[in-house]
């Protein structure tokens, strides 16, 4: 990613938090990149860090007051907000976000960012109980209604976890999305919005088994990262990994089972340009799941008795059609044999626009691996593609994605 920080003028508003010393690896981390940073601080977050730290960093008086406590100049929370070119609270306290979205300017950093033309990112810091809190979680959806961006520990099984919520994402991640946000103010997927599915789903057999398989998820999240860094807006449907995203997902939603990641993929489909259905979904799924788990000397052997799972690729082609067939659909293919004819006859049955094929025939291909080779397939024409990186992997897939789009358009 080009240096795209580089003459950017950013705001960093510190409030009363016990991450409020994360705020230097963050301004060391902006200036390296060459931004200019100016610290507005709340009262409380001067118990938690000195503005002479701050301001020997920056090389920028920290301002804290409407007053400079030695010579009685105002600052202009005005001129502050036209400054600069983004504004980032970072860490932001429960009571910082509540005033933010109820109007309360009852100090600098608070009437700074009600003047504030730039984009605005916020970093939540607080403890789990206070983030869950209803009035906490109603403030945040107030300032994403204002068009804030909610800066989060990114996607991936563990920010779904209790451990990752409410805790300040972290430095070089958090400078991550700025970059990420700058980039793709020019990014060729801008206002557009990507649906993917990656990874597994584990069907229930008791409470500690199930039918699962062995995809990691790493393409999937490799397509995301890679949708996102050109800016458009990714829908991620997750099964179950220990993949994370490394870019702001607009929407990430965990699943486990086939039917779980049916009724997510189908319920966003409709407000997507496009779908890359890159999951290993379960064909099948037991008819029924034990309430205890099965002891084995009690079932010998055992029997399943098993049902086919909702199929999220053909009821997507089916929507594609219903809604005027404007939408890209793209499938996955991993094959064992006939590798060509079967993934053509996917793409035809279930109305793709183009279809990945993977042979696990190819050394280095299919699950689990950090690296993927490729055929991608239309309707009448083939291109083969070496071994390479799931990265590089996902932005030629990527790069096929954004033709048809203009073909689209």
């Amino acid at each position: 990613m080009a240096n795209v920080l580089k003459g950017k003028k950013v705001v960093l508003g510190i409030t009363g938090s016990i991450a409020a010393y994360k705020a230097c690896y963050l301004i060391r981390g902006l200036i390296k990149r060459g931004a200019e940073v100016q610290v507005v601080i709340t009262p409380a977050g001067k118990e938690f860090i000195t503005p002479i730290t701050l301001s020997a960093l920056t090389s920028k008086p920290v301002i804290s007051d409407f007053f400079a406590q030695r010579d009685g100049t105002w600052h202009s929370h005005v001129d502050l907000g036209l400054w600069a070119d983004i504004m980032l609270i970072a860490p932001a306290t429960a009571s910082t976000i509540a005033k933010m979205a109820n109007g309360v300017a009852d100090n600098m950093l608070v009437t700074t960012y009600l003047s504030a033309k730039a984009p605005v990112f916020v970093a939540p810091a607080m403890d789990l109980d206070m983030y869950a809190h209803p009035s906490t979680q109603k403030n945040l959806d107030i300032l994403r209604s204002f068009g804030n961006h909610i800066i989060e520990p990114a996607c991936g099984e563990l920010a779904s976890h209790l451990v990752g919520k409410g805790r300040m994402e972290e430095p070089e991640n958090i400078i991550l999305q700025l970059e990420t946000y700058f980039a793709a103010q020019e990014g060729v997927l801008v206002g557009k919005k990507i649906l993917i599915t990656a990874g597994p789903t584990y069907e229930k057999i008791d409470p500690v088994r199930f039918i699962g398989n062995y995809s990691s998820g790493k393409m999937g999240y490799a397509l995301a990262d890679e949708c996102a860094s050109r800016g458009a807006q990714v829908i991620l449907v997750t099964g179950p990994t220990q993949q994370k995203t490394h870019y702001p997902m607009f929407r990430c939603i965990h699943t486990e089972s086939a039917q779980e990641m049916y009724e997510a993929a189908t319920a966003n489909f409709a407000e997507s340009d496009a779908a890359i259905l890159s999951a290993a979904v379960a064909d099948y799924t037991p008819k029924k799941v034990a309430e205890k788990k099965m002891k084995r000397e009690k079932t010998g052997e055992m029997t399943l008795d098993l049902r086919p799972t909702h199929d999220i690729a053909q009821q997507l082609g089916r929507m594609k059609k219903e809604q005027g067939d404007n939408k890209l659909l793209i499938g996955f293919a991993l094959e064992t044999d006939d590798e060509q004819h079967n993934a053509e006859e996917k793409m035809l049955r279930k109305n793709f626009d183009f279809i990945v094929l993977n042979s696990l025939n190819d050394k280095g291909a299919g699950f689990r691996c950090d690296t993927n080779k490729i055929t991608i397939i239309d309707r009448g024409n083939r291109t083969d593609y070496p071994l390479k990186p799931k990265s590089e992997v996902a932005a030629d897939i990527i790069d096929r994605l954004v033709e048809e789009l203009k073909k689209k358009n």
